[in-house]
């Protein structure tokens, strides 16, 4: 059974073709601005990226999947908050097979599984049926890392059981990890810069109280991260930050995007 990407042609493109167009215009922004190409060595272990639509913030979630693909994981678990549907914990995607545009990916049911026996995982069918906050990350996956098995986690309403799930996840090299979000919505330019400065700060000091402030609709996953990273003294690297704004040029209504990765150093 495959999870359908109901989100293509929406927020990126049903041609396989205009997303590796699309990849590859972000890759030459990005090499023209660099000053130091080694950059592009950097292997990821965890990316916090965003999921708007990829004229908005696929540059920034590009960086950030581009240095995951660098990564020798095995599988990558994307993780991302339930947009559409209301519901309590963890629900994960018991499918066989995950569609994208440039071709299917295949989903590790079986680790899935055990995940689901320890961190009482379920299924809520309808929360899988067209979220986008996990599913713009699937063609990026495919482009870069086109044999590895994926898992997607929705998470509702938890306490530390997302925490916990991170921990255990991290404690294998064979898994990456995408924790999904957008930053603060629909404020004009200068609030929106304001208030998502929080998040960034709060991300690269590794400061849980300034993430308080931060209005992200992923907050609970980059909080999970980030809590992580303080106890377990890992470096958390920026890597882009950017609003609607860049695009639109509308500054009376944007929304925040950032992208950051604990590398392997």
């Amino acid at each position: 059974m495959t999870r359908v990407a109901k989100n293509s042609g929406r927020f990126y493109s049903s041609s396989c073709d205009e997303i590796r167009d699309q990849i590859s215009h972000f890759n030459r922004l990005l090499e023209n601005a660099l000053t130091k190409k080694e950059f592009l060595n950097k292997e990821a272990r965890v990316i916090i990226a965003p999921h708007a639509g990829y004229i908005y913030s696929g540059f920034s979630a590009n960086i950030a999947h581009r240095l995951l693909g660098n990564s020798k994981a095995k599988r990558v678990i994307v993780i991302g908050s339930s947009h559409y549907v209301a519901f309590r914990g963890i629900s994960g995607s018991f499918y066989t097979r995950y569609a994208s545009p440039c071709g299917d990916l295949s989903i590790d049911t079986l680790y899935l599984e055990e995940l689901a026996h320890t961190f009482e995982i379920g299924f809520v069918e309808e929360a899988h049926q067209k979220e986008h906050s996990t599913e713009t990350h699937m063609p990026f996956i495919k482009h870069y890392s086109k044999d590895r098995a994926v898992i997607e986690l929705i998470y509702g309403k938890t306490d530390k059981q997302l925490k916990q799930l991170m921990e255990f996840l991290l404690q294998d090299r064979d898994n990456a990890l995408v924790i999904s979000t957008d930053l603060s919505h629909f404020y004009d330019l200068e609030t929106a810069q304001r208030l998502d400065k929080h998040c960034l700060d709060g991300v690269f000091h590794k400061d849980l109280e300034l993430l308080t402030q931060c209005q992200a609709c992923g907050k609970a996953g980059v909080e999970a991260i980030v809590a992580i990273a303080k106890e377990q003294n890992l470096n958390i690297q920026l890597l882009d930050y950017r609003t609607s704004y860049d695009t639109s040029h509308d500054k009376s209504s944007v929304v925040g995007y950032m992208s950051a990765c604990i590398c392997i150093e």
